[in-house]
């Protein structure tokens, strides 16, 4: 085992700073973990003169990725450039080269992660990505290595730090989404273009990369039903806490007779729920496991310290693998054919609100629809709308299948009594 292990950055950012701060701050605890020093030996940057609160030799900078890549005494490479497909070409070419990689990028990972793990084992390498989902919360080591006797039957997450910061302030605070999302972009919470947050696909590549590990089957973003929080209103908040609901954006994943669902969708939740509680930018994980029952992970979702120790920790794991001589035997890939639930076996309960006819017999034509297609009432608000003759109709259903629901949501449009379908969610129960 050698004296040193050499780690070359692609990247310094501000999760690349925060991994340079640690393996420095941190080099006693390293060494006495790993049984050697380590040290950053080469940093791919874009600008050689930009200032940064980072303690590197001028040396060290490279504005050449061969520096790091092809560098015969940079044993580990982590890769904190995000985006796709020149980190991607990094990445393959680190692997070749017979390094191994860590790397923080989801979207990397949820469309290429097989390609990339396969040329992993291929070169006696590893390819460790802890900090892709939830940043400082060790949730990917644990479905590997802590849950591994187990077998999932359901994962279902707060992967995104935007969405729960602006679902927090605007039950907290009754307030409407476009003012919340403003706040959450002057805090830093929100990018300048939060579509990526705001539509549910940051999470959806999130929920790609649990799915595949947690059911050991080869998902893609193609698989995920996603629906984003701009149509969350303060009614559909304020219904809610009176039927006794928290709304959260939920990624959900769950397996039933060997096949999946994976979705991404804002959801009502029992106020009691764990997952309810999970306020601000923080994530968790609610996991199934058939032996463990329920367990929760929580923790900062993003940030330069909580990411950068998720990326330290796969470098510490690595470098074990080093000392062991196993490099590359841990890597899991899929096991299982892909296989999509149907509508008809994904079940749940559901809310849905209405602006209807406020006159005799509506609800009576309502309420036969839901009984003609199996569908039973679980709770129900109906408050009259002032001076328009029409009334709020809100409705929880019991658990019905997801086909015979989508089956009621359109008959309703096209009911006479209706005028609006307002919103529609999907309910989860303790």
């Amino acid at each position: 085992m050698k004296d040193c292990v050499s780690v070359g950055l692609l990247g310094l950012g501000t999760v690349g700073s925060g991994v340079v701060h640690m393996i420095d701050s941190h080099q006693k605890e390293l060494q006495q973990r790993v049984g050697c020093q380590v040290k950053v030996a080469k940093v791919l940057v874009r600008d050689m003169d930009k200032d940064r609160n980072v303690d590197l030799d001028d040396s060290v900078l490279t504005q050449n990725p061969d520096d790091v890549i092809n560098n015969p005494d940079v044993d580990v490479v982590i890769e904190v450039i995000g985006g796709i497909d020149q980190a991607k070409e990094f990445i393959l070419a680190s692997l070749n080269n017979q390094k191994h990689v860590v790397t923080a990028n989801k979207d990397l990972m949820a469309i290429h992660g097989r390609e990339l793990l396969t040329a992993a084992v291929e070169n006696e390498s590893d390819l460790f990505y802890e900090a892709s989902v939830a940043g400082g919360i060790p949730i990917l080591r644990s479905l590997v290595e802590g849950l591994s006797s187990d077998r999932i039957t359901k994962l279902m997450g707060i992967v995104n730090g935007t969405t729960n910061y602006i679902l927090t302030k605007m039950t907290k605070n009754n307030v409407p989404y476009e003012s919340v999302l403003k706040e959450a972009q002057d805090l830093g919470f929100a990018e300048a273009d939060p579509t990526a947050d705001v539509e549910g696909l940051d999470a959806a590549r999130k929920m790609v990369i649990l799915g595949t590990l947690g059911f050991s089957m080869k998902v893609g973003l193609d698989d995920v039903k996603v629906e984003g929080i701009t149509r969350v209103d303060e009614d559909d908040i304020a219904y809610s806490k009176k039927l006794g609901y928290t709304i959260k954006l939920l990624g959900i994943a769950s397996s039933t007779n060997g096949s999946i669902e994976l979705s991404v969708q804002p959801t009502l939740l029992p106020s009691r729920h764990p997952l309810a509680a999970v306020n601000d930018e923080y994530n968790a994980v609610y996991v199934y496991g058939e032996a463990v029952g329920e367990t929760m992970f929580y923790g900062p979702g993003a940030g330069q310290l909580p990411t950068a120790t998720a990326v330290v920790s796969d470098l510490v794991a690595v470098i074990k693998n080093m000392r062991l001589g196993v490099n590359g035997k841990s890597v899991i890939l899929p096991q299982h054919e892909r296989k999509l639930k149907e509508d008809e076996e994904i079940k749940s309960k559901h809310f849905i609100r209405l602006i209807v006819k406020d006159e005799p017999g509506a609800f009576s034509k309502i309420s036969h629809l839901f009984q003609d297609r199996g569908l039973s009432l679980e709770k129900l608000i109906q408050e009259p709308v002032v001076n328009n003759g029409t009334a709020e109709l809100v409705i929880i259903t019991h658990e019905t299948n997801q086909k015979a629901f989508e089956d009621v949501h359109n008959r309703l449009r096209d009911l006479d009594v209706v005028v609006e379908v307002k919103s529609r969610y999907r309910v989860e129960g303790m």
